[in-house]
């Protein structure tokens, strides 16, 4: 028996992966995290599979109902929305598994972040601009450790993408402005992956303003950064005529026969 704890992504049931699916497909009992995983990723369920939404749930209880599926030999689809590792929740999960001697496994999913870079059409690491990025959230229920407040990570200047904050906005760009700059791009992206998904440019001079236009109170992430508008940067040795070659394979891979060739 084997408890996985599958990323669902962002929103769009489209962007799980493959291997999350199909175990999803297989599980018998599956535990998925209320709102924040799309309804349609349980059409990927079997129909005899016992499906339950563990939103109101404490651990304990969650843990007690994998104890019974372990006791019946069925292995579980634990669904959490975005990729499981950032701020999933998982390890007092995992932690208690270790202590109960149940095997698990984790299986990434795409991240909010990443979603709203595919969205903006934007790259958070660009040749000299940044070669950093920094996810972090910002700290009110939940206190942050004191070297990773806003205003020491924003002395890096890298790409951040700020979770869990928008309703502090204001708060976040006093903060980050001494760092970046009045005129540096923010975006605020809004339940990316959903239909209603929507977002909001602008820079740290006036986003708190846009942000408060647009009525966005909670579910959205920040990012900051020169990318998000970079009026100039180098391109990358990746594709440059005198590196390429480096990162060519010397031995021409075999194309299996089922992939057509263009």
């Amino acid at each position: 028996m084997t408890v996985y704890f599958i990323g669902a992504g962002p929103g769009d049931p489209d962007l799980i992966t493959l291997k999350g699916m199909r175990l999803i497909q297989q599980c018998p009992v599956i535990l998925y995290a209320g709102s924040l995983v799309p309804v349609e990723i349980l059409e990927f369920a079997s129909e005899d599979a016992m499906i339950e939404d563990t939103a109101s749930k404490h651990l304990d209880e969650i843990m007690a109902r994998i104890e019974i599926a372990h006791g019946n030999h069925q292995d579980v689809a634990r669904i959490h929305s975005g990729d499981p590792s950032i701020y999933g929740a998982i390890g007092e999960q995992m932690r208690r598994l270790d202590d109960m001697n149940i095997d698990y496994e984790i299986i990434p999913g795409v991240t909010a972040a990443s979603a709203s870079a595919a969205m903006l059409k934007r790259e958070f690491t660009l040749s000299g601009v940044t070669q950093t990025v920094i996810l972090t959230r910002y700290g009110s229920k939940t206190p942050m450790p004191e070297k990773e407040n806003l205003d020491a990570l924003a002395r890096h200047g890298a790409t951040m993408a700020i979770h869990l904050g928008v309703s502090h906005i204001h708060k976040i760009v006093k903060e980050l402005e001494p760092h970046y700059g009045a005129d540096c791009p923010v975006a605020v992206c809004y339940r990316v992956g959903w239909p209603d998904q929507d977002h909001v440019v602008g820079t740290l001079d006036d986003i708190v303003a846009k942000v408060r236009a647009k009525k966005i109170t909670r579910t959205a992430l920040i990012l900051v950064g020169r990318v998000l508008d970079p009026a100039s940067f180098s391109d990358s040795f990746l594709y440059s005529e005198d590196k390429a070659h480096l990162y060519r394979p010397k031995v021409k891979p075999q194309i299996p026969r089922q992939v057509k060739r263009s």
